[in-house]
């Protein structure tokens, strides 16, 4: 399964440029297909979204099944056990208390000659939140995704989950919805949910910002729509990156390479080591714990694409390979993790120890699993309260601070050619 390869090598090389290519948006066949749900959509309202849900999910779905009813909440609620629910609550708890943490307040500063400036925080009105439930049931995204929100104080949450051939949604993720607070729920997904999320139809209002994973259509949509909304970020295939030594435990390691494996054949598994003996008793591990595992055909092509150990001469390079692959996921299976984090520059997420597995990150820690992925961990960062949050600048001057600063802004104004700039300064002390 796993490949095993030197650093420094043509071989290594290659596969790193691999790596880095991967889950970039550049496939024009999918792009013509979005473009046109896009356009659709826009053009007639619900009546798109019916026909491209039919073609793609529940192929007897009307414009009165569109938007979740109260009763089908209360049916969900029926069908899923008491402890499905207590792991939401749990999950829930630690997630919003991580993210309260994130709040800002609006500030004011008065300066000299009663200038007064700040910053004024707001939460967004209205968002739109778009996860998957047919493919993959992310009933963690859901949370991710609506609860920074929750706190951020939006007034209005709408989510799109793509409904089962039943026209149902799938009850997890209905429970999840209504455990977070949210009851505007539409039985749809994919470019279609983005597109009526962005212009608005007559069941379902626009909104301001639409977030959430998804497939290449999903993120095609989302980067066609911004602009015309906000998005929260071009979400390619998951990753991990396990920095290890020969102290770390291979089963643990093995382990987690798996769990990110497992997410689809386009996901990356890439183990960083100096230690070559290390690396082959992870790779036994791999089998034998694929083997017993139902998705074990789906993780064979997963490493076979896109699983690899690196071999490096020390920890300062496998740092080092760390940073340019700026991974989503960052795992330290050292025997001093804390005595690296300073040299970690590019990381979605840093999981640290052999107890902190990327699984628990994913699920309950707290902090959001909504990640900059394909190297984006660069200059991006996770989602967080403030990707719900707008700020406006305040700007408050007396007559004595202008005319104070008049001669420098005239003197910047008519630099740049703009005399009307420097004139709007003038006017205020002219005696004429």
């Amino acid at each position: 399964m796993l490949q095993i390869v030197q650093t420094r090598t043509a071989q290594a090389d290659d596969l790193l440029a691999k790596l880095k290519a991967r889950g970039k948006l550049t496939d024009e066949s999918i792009l013509k297909v979005v473009r046109r749900i896009l356009s659709d959509v826009q053009e007639e309202g619900d009546k798109a979204v019916i026909r491209y849900t039919r073609k793609f999910d529940a192929p007897r779905i009307s414009v009165k099944d569109l938007k979740v009813t109260r009763e089908e909440f209360g049916e969900a609620y029926l069908e899923v056990p008491s402890e499905f629910i207590d792991a939401i609550t749990h999950a829930r708890t630690n997630i919003t208390e991580f993210h309260k943490k994130q709040l800002r307040t609006s500030w004011l500063s008065t300066e000299d000659d009663g200038v007064l400036l700040g910053h004024l925080i707001r939460p967004l009105k209205r968002v739109g939140v778009c996860v998957p439930s047919v493919s993959q049931l992310l009933v963690s995204s859901l949370l991710m995704s609506v609860i920074p929100a929750t706190v951020a104080g939006v007034e209005e949450i709408a989510a799109c989950i793509a409904p089962m051939r039943t026209r149902d949604i799938n009850p997890y993720m209905l429970v999840a919805a209504g455990e977070c607070g949210i009851q505007e729920v539409y039985k749809c997904g994919g470019a279609q949910a983005v597109a009526a999320m962005a212009y608005g139809t007559e069941t379902l209002p626009a909104v301001d910002k639409i977030v959430g994973p998804g497939n290449l259509y999903v993120q095609f949509a989302k980067k066609e729509v911004y602009g015309h909304v906000d998005i929260d970020k071009l979400a390619g295939p998951s990753e991990v990156l396990v920095i290890a030594d020969s102290t770390a435990d291979p089963d643990f390691v093995a382990a987690d390479l798996i769990s990110q494996a497992e997410h689809g054949p386009e996901c990356a598994a890439i183990l960083v080591t100096p230690s070559q003996g290390f690396a082959e008793q992870v790779k036994k591990s791999i089998e034998f714990q694929g083997a017993r595992l139902p998705r074990h055909d789906q993780l064979t092509q997963s490493f076979e694409n896109y699983g690899a150990a690196f071999i490096v001469s020390d920890l300062p390079e496998a740092v080092a390979f760390a940073n340019a692959i700026a991974p989503e996921h960052l795992e330290l299976h050292l025997e001093a993790p804390l005595d690296w984090l300073g040299e970690i520059q590019n990381a979605g997420a840093i999981l640290v120890g052999p107890y902190s597995p990327e699984a628990v990150g994913d699920y309950i820690a707290g902090p959001n699993h909504i990640l900059p992925t394909g190297t984006a961990a660069r200059y991006a960062s996770p989602l967080s309260v403030d990707d719900f949050l707008k700020k406006t600048s305040l700007i408050s001057y007396t007559k004595a601070a202008l005319e104070k600063v008049t001669p420098a802004v005239v003197k910047l104004a008519e630099v740049e050619g703009l005399e009307g700039h420097a004139a709007a300064m003038k006017i205020r002390f002219e005696e004429d």
